[in-house]
């Protein structure tokens, strides 16, 4: 006997089968960056093993960096859009050429570092940009940064060094859930966890409506400033009364703190989290949200 399912029944089923393969592919997007953090010792004895990406500024790397690493600031890979969106990221295709320069492909493993607070949360943007490039090859953050690896002694490079590094392609293929952009979030608000990570003085002066405000220095503890564990990180947002049954998505000036706290919720494991790259400086310049 053949089963007649009534027309509603069979459009709420279609709904809720196209919506479980859409979370399904898209939690296999955004979880398919190889993201871990690496400790100094397993570092300092596997160097020849890894690239090393130093995210400070230009002049900090000069002023001492670990052996080997090279400047991948994201003061360089920023832009200003004439009276447009301050610190808007670059395109895609000028990141992969910069990588490429520096002799690293997709398939590169990468350690990504960075210092206590000069940086801004470099190390999280870092590791944000290669997962949004789709970068196949692990990606590890040094635990406590060159802080931690000033602390034990480890050797340090003044100024530029000669390395023999063939330039090369870098080709990317952008995961399109790692970041988000203005349209889907005036779209999507209210769907959304928009979490601001700026400063209480910036969140006061304004801010992306029904946003919740938990400043990027939260995500990490301890004198080495690590990452938060998954439990300590489910609490704050628990205390901040950030939603977690909603698509997560992170925001600042202009993605780089907000970077951190994505690295952050990825390392812990939980759903996936978004990050808005443009931020607070891209949203109060569209006009078309």
């Amino acid at each position: 006997m053949m089963t007649i399912i009534p027309r509603g029944t069979r459009r709420l089923l279609d709904i809720l089968i196209f919506s479980l393969i859409s979370f399904s592919l898209l939690s296999r997007a955004a979880g398919a960056s190889d993201l871990g953090i690496i400790e100094n010792a397993d570092l300092y004895k596997n160097l020849s093993q890894w690239v090393l990406l130093d995210t400070r500024p230009k002049a900090e790397w000069l002023s001492g960096h670990i052996p080997g690493a090279l400047s991948f600031s994201w003061e360089d890979y920023t832009k200003t859009e004439g009276k447009e969106i301050q610190y808007s990221i670059k395109p895609p295709q000028d990141l992969a050429n910069g990588l490429g320069k520096m002799g690293i492909s997709e398939n590169t493993p990468l350690v990504v570092y960075a210092d206590d607070d000069k940086s801004w949360g470099a190390e999280g943007w870092g590791g944000w940009v290669l997962a949004w490039l789709g970068h196949k090859a692990p990606v590890r953050l040094l635990a406590g940064g060159i802080r931690s690896w000033k602390d034990k002694k480890l050797p340090l490079t003044l100024g530029t060094e000669k390395l023999i590094r063939t330039p090369g392609q870098y080709s990317y293929r952008l995961d399109a859930w790692a970041n988000i952009s203005t349209a889907e979030i005036a779209k999507q608000g209210k769907s959304l966890t928009l979490i601001d990570t700026r400063s209480s003085l910036e969140w006061i002066t304004g801010r992306i409506p029904g946003a919740v405000h938990i400043e990027w220095t939260k995500f990490y503890a301890g004198a080495e400033r690590r990452p938060l564990s998954a439990e300590a990180l489910k609490k704050l947002l628990r205390d901040n009364d950030a939603d977690l049954q909603r698509p997560v998505v992170y925001y600042c000036a202009a993605g780089v703190r907000s970077g951190l706290a994505w690295c952050v919720h990825q390392l812990a494991g939980l759903s996936p989290a978004r990050n808005y790259a443009g931020g607070w400086e891209a949203w109060k310049k569209d006009s078309s949200k």
